[in-house]
């Protein structure tokens, strides 16, 4: 990722090329808005046809004026109706693209950005900046455009009828210029303020319906309201700097044209005696007519600033380096041999190891159990089988080739993983087993698997079988429903290893025996590993490693392990109380 500071104009630049694409559209909107610009000069120009016509001798104009008039503001209409259309349609493209961009990045980024990342910033990213952004390249472009022509056709009108006169405003220029580079930073300043607490107002929201049941709960109603409270009350604050901003900016430009327009007026008394009356009406007109686009290109400015700090923070999404994918190997299927090699593991940033010299094999075929504290490194160790993490230091090997040298698709197409946390899709029961590469799998498959999984057990009895949609998340499945579609998905990717991260630990005591049973039959060819806190389900193990702060500390089958009296059979009194004295006393 490039860390080099970007200027304002480098960041622009970059974000006009996503109106490349659509530049054919975007010369169509220019077009109409150059011919709705062009009318405001004629307009002043009608004005002194008019008043020169009155006080001609003859009337002869006076009968093609009305059609003069009418043919300006058709001009006006159909220009106005090009540009915003056409640059609408650009707009929306963009909008389109960028987040589809944005989103397809979040496909690819490492899980540690998603570690060290908050999910309100990184959806408000795809939601409100993108807008922002849009905003930037496309409204603002189009009042740059539009009001930016029209001043210019004015300025040139003026500086054709009397050009001594209209130096006036260039003595104030440097004035204007000074205003716009203050309010541009402080724009930008406050801009970055806002969307970071709509960022956060839409964290505290995602909270509050992903985990509305413990905040009802434990009473957490208030506290949340005053959380959203407070951050909603930092946004208005913010807003309502960027708006006082913007409208002071606007005043102190308009006074300064105001100004202008004031001596140029006194001006224009003296030195424009010899001129007709209808050439002075229009030059003050057009004089006049000037506040107004300046009053659009400061408005515009606005525009762009915020879309220029909502591009850094879209552009910093996109730049940042997607997981690492340097290997080369690849494999149709994989045996299932799984060796670890003097493995030390460190998580960013960290001062200790989270896991310490790890060295054990999986022959294929074989189920590895791994027991132990909460800490001691068990769903570390697995998540960097699947690569979650990148590893320096040590092997893992599958199949004898170490795990960073496969093409990672082809790497994760061999692992099938259950977690404790089970993730499922506002989808149908059969789209949920299927997800993603099983998607084209046959119905009969999508069957069996349920079926394997006990799941059929309570598929069968909803109305709708297996295409009944099951809610965000699984919301209306019990917990051990949800747990048993889990392992039908895994079970129907049919990998050669098997990751059970606490998968059985939501299920009631007669779907576990169930599943127990369709487990020990379908790892007979598979390699497994099953990290299990209830030891009662790997009692039939190959092996089983005893994990402490991320080192094994015992490993042996189950009985051995007994037969030692060590840190196994500790966890084992304690869990069906053959120690009691290990077990501290509540009274």
């Amino acid at each position: 990722m490039d860390n080099t500071p970007k200027t304002n104009a480098e960041i622009y630049k970059r974000l006009l090329t996503y109106v490349k694409p659509h530049r054919r559209l975007f010369i169509i909107s220019i077009f109409g808005f150059l011919i709705y610009s062009s009318t405001q000069p004629l307009f002043a120009s009608l004005i002194q046809q008019i008043i020169d016509t009155l006080q001609a001798k003859s009337r002869e104009k006076m009968y093609y004026l009305p059609l003069f008039f009418s043919g300006l503001v058709l001009m006006r209409g159909v220009g106005n109706y090009l540009g915003n259309y056409f640059l609408a349609k650009v707009s929306l493209n963009v909008i389109h693209t960028l987040r589809c961009e944005i989103f397809a990045k979040y496909t690819q980024l490492p899980t540690a950005h998603f570690d060290d990342n908050n999910s309100g910033y990184m959806i408000s990213r795809i939601t409100h900046n993108v807008g922002q952004v849009a905003q930037a390249t496309t409204d603002a472009v189009r009042k740059v455009v539009q009001e930016g022509l029209t001043a210019l056709g004015l300025l040139i009108y003026l500086f054709y009828i009397n050009w001594r006169l209209s130096l006036v405003f260039l003595v104030v220029a440097p004035v204007i210029a000074l205003l716009v580079n203050y309010v541009s930073k402080r724009l930008r300043m406050l801009s970055k303020r806002i969307q970071e607490s709509i960022g956060d107002m839409t964290h505290i929201t995602s909270e509050l319906v992903n985990g509305h049941r413990i905040v009802r709960s434990y009473g957490g109603e208030a506290y949340e309201k005053q959380r959203f409270v407070e951050s909603s009350l930092y946004n208005r604050r913010q807003s309502l700097k960027s708006t006082t901003t913007s409208a002071v900016h606007n005043q102190a430009m308009q006074l300064v044209i105001a100004i202008a327009l004031a001596v140029l007026m006194y001006m224009a008394l003296f030195f424009m005696e010899e001129s007709s009356v209808g050439t002075f009406v229009a030059y003050l007109t057009a004089a006049f007519l000037l506040p107004r686009p300046f009053r659009q290109l400061s408005d515009a400015n606005s525009d762009i600033q915020r879309g220029i700090v909502a591009a850094e923070s879209l552009f910093e999404i996109l730049d940042t380096a997607s997981e690492p994918d340097d290997g080369q190997y690849r494999k149709d299927r994989c045996q299932g041999a799984l060796e670890f090699k003097n493995l030390t593991f460190y998580y960013a940033g960290a001062a200790e190891p989270a896991l310490r010299d790890i060295s054990f094999k999986a022959e294929p075929g074989q189920t590895i159990a791994l027991v132990g504290a909460s800490g001691g490194g068990k769903s570390t160790l697995v998540n960097l089988v699947s690569r979650f993490y990148p590893h320096d230091q040590g092997q893992i090997l599958l199949d004898g080739v170490e795990v960073n040298d496969y093409q990672l698709a082809n790497l994760r197409e061999h692992i099938a993983l259950v977690n404790q946390q089970v993730i499922l899709f506002n989808d149908s029961i059969a789209n949920n087993i299927a997800y993603g590469a099983l998607a084209g799998a046959a119905r009969s498959a999508i069957t069996q698997a349920a079926t394997d999984a006990y799941a059929m057990e309570f598929v069968g009895k909803l109305e709708q079988g297996l295409d009944t949609e099951i809610g965000e998340n699984g919301v209306k499945l019990s917990g051990g429903q949800r747990q048993r579609l889990a392992l039908a998905r895994a079970l129907l990717k049919d990998a050669p290893i098997l990751i059970l991260d606490e998968a059985t630990s939501a299920l009631d005591t007669e779907s576990e025996r169930y599943i127990q049973a369709a487990l020990q039959k379908v790892m007979g060819n598979r390699t497994t590993l099953v990290i299990a806190h209830r030891l009662s389900t790997i009692e039939n193990a190959d092996m089983i490693l005893v994990m402490e702060q991320g080192r094994i500390v015992e490993r042996g089958t189950h009985s051995g392990l007994l037969a030692k009296n060590g840190a196994y059979a500790r966890l084992h009194a304690m869990q069906f109380k053959e120690m009691p004295e290990a077990v501290p006393s509540l009274s």
